[in-house]
């Protein structure tokens, strides 16, 4: 049997008329660049993100540099962040000369440490940016709490996590502002880059909403030095139908977990960790195994697609050769690097299909 790690044909077809008519329409309108589909979209997220404003942004990346820009950072700033995550969310604090600082991880859920990160604070640092890795939200709480003992910004990465909640509020709605991204492999994807960046501060969303634009409100009147991070109609029009159907798509993942959990339970295979303030939306099921490159062969062997989810630490890439960490510096994340391993989790995938992805594993592992 051949299981993929994502299968995207298999979300299409049965939404096919209803992506196909909202494309249509903004064909027809010509309506192409921000305009009545972006504003429509924008609205909807913001609703169900929980948050007063969203403003709709080429990337999940530029998100985040579009929200550390309009915050101020600039160079001699320093900027907290997990060393175990996607390369973007570092990689925009050094995009803007200021300095990346790394904090290590907590063991079980793989989100940034708090009391690791508390420790990393100085009198130059501006923002902690924590991460909510597989779908699952940092322990936004602590982090809020030393942002204000010490008069810095939390960006909320919620790149992987759109729709995740926390003591029942929803990822990017606890935060000063949450980015999330909508690369097509997201549990809510576009056709092709997108993002977006939610907020409650006015202030801040209007700077937003400039610096998307070149920093420009009117023609050729340019307030701040921006880029050109604006979302584009087409993607906001597909976003916006398949916002509908994103809740059912996160219980079908959730159900999938689920399922995992009870075939994997009391083996040698690690299952995600849930804090039981969290419900999770697994925009990726991560275990942890002994071996894992080789079980991860064995598995690609039986047909079985899974991805590592992240092999080496930030810290130790060598781009950052210039912070001068070593290994050792972080030790719950380097091993994370050696012992994740993701399962296929999508919505579309059968009972038979899980079955069958637990059995090999557990196979593998023996």
């Amino acid at each position: 049997m051949n299981v993929k790690l994502l299968d995207l044909t298999a979300q299409y077809p049965p939404i096919r008329e209803e992506i196909r008519k909202a494309v249509d329409e903004v064909f027809d309108q010509q309506a192409l660049i921000l305009g009545p589909h972006v504003e429509k979209f924008e609205k909807n997220l913001a609703a169900y993100c929980g948050t007063k404003h969203a403003i709709g942004v080429s990337s999940g990346s530029d998100a985040l540099l579009c929200s550390l820009m309009a915050i101020g950072i600039r160079p001699g700033d320093e900027v907290i962040c997990p060393t175990f995550t996607f390369f973007a969310t570092a990689g925009c604090i050094a995009r803007l000369g200021a300095k990346v600082v790394f904090a290590d991880v907590e063991s079980d859920t793989f989100n940034i440490d708090p009391k690791k990160a508390r420790e990393k604070i100085t009198r130059k640092t501006r923002a902690i940016m924590p991460v909510d890795l597989y779908g699952q939200l940092a322990n936004l709480e602590a982090v809020n709490e030393m942002a204000a003992k010490h008069g810095l910004k939390v960006i909320e990465d919620a790149a992987q996590a759109i729709g995740a909640k926390r003591n029942g509020k929803r990822a990017c709605s606890s935060v000063f502002a949450g980015c999330l991204s909508f690369y097509p492999t997201k549990n809510l994807g576009a056709f092709g880059d997108a993002g977006a960046i939610c907020t409650n501060d006015d202030a801040f969303a209007e700077v937003c909403r400039l610096l998307r634009v070149h920093g420009s409100g009117h023609q050729y009147h340019h307030k701040f030095i921006g880029g050109m991070f604006r979302l584009a109609a087409v993607q906001a029009a597909v976003l916006d139908v398949k916002l509908k159907y994103l809740e059912g798509w996160h219980e079908g993942r959730r159900k999938h977990a689920a399922l995992y959990d009870q075939l994997l339970a009391g083996s040698k295979v690690i299952t995600p960790h849930v804090e039981p303030a969290n419900w999770h939306v697994y925009h990726q099921y991560v275990v942890r195994v002994s071996h894992r490159d080789r079980v991860k062969q064995i598995l690609q062997d039986k047909g079985i697609g899974t991805g590592v989810y992240y092999p080496i630490p930030l810290h130790l890439q060598e781009c950052f050769g210039y912070l001068n960490y070593r290994a050792g510096d972080f030790p719950e994340a380097e091993r994370a690097c050696q012992d994740v391993l993701a399962l296929p989790v999508y919505p579309e995938l059968s009972e038979e299909q899980i079955r069958y992805v637990a059995k090999e594993l557990l196979a593998a592992v023996r």
